[in-house]
């Protein structure tokens, strides 16, 4: 149970890292210093949200419309926060 424990939290580091990534190429990309049409952006870009749209998107029908600053990937981000948080702290359960 140990391994399960250990594949949870590796897969919620893995959540939050595409995550960081996103939310980082998306300001990036807003200010002009990456360009979608290289293939290269593009693939990351594009392969990013449609990882993450599963996520955002009910998060999104939830939130009210905030006029253009998307808010989503801040409480995905507390989400799995959370959900480390009371990982960590059943962790006896995994033993």
């Amino acid at each position: 149970m140990t391994s399960l424990f250990q594949i949870l939290l590796l897969l919620l580091g893995v959540a939050r890292f595409f995550i960081f990534a996103h939310f980082i190429m998306s300001w990036l990309i807003s200010f002009d210093v990456l360009n979608v049409r290289q293939p290269i952006v593009g693939q990351i870009w594009y392969t990013l949200q449609r990882i993450l749209d599963p996520i955002y998107r009910p998060i999104r029908n939830i939130l009210p419309s905030m006029g253009g600053i998307d808010l989503s990937p801040i409480v995905a981000l507390i989400g799995i926060e959370i959900i480390r948080i009371l990982l960590i702290n059943n962790a006896a359960l995994f033993y």
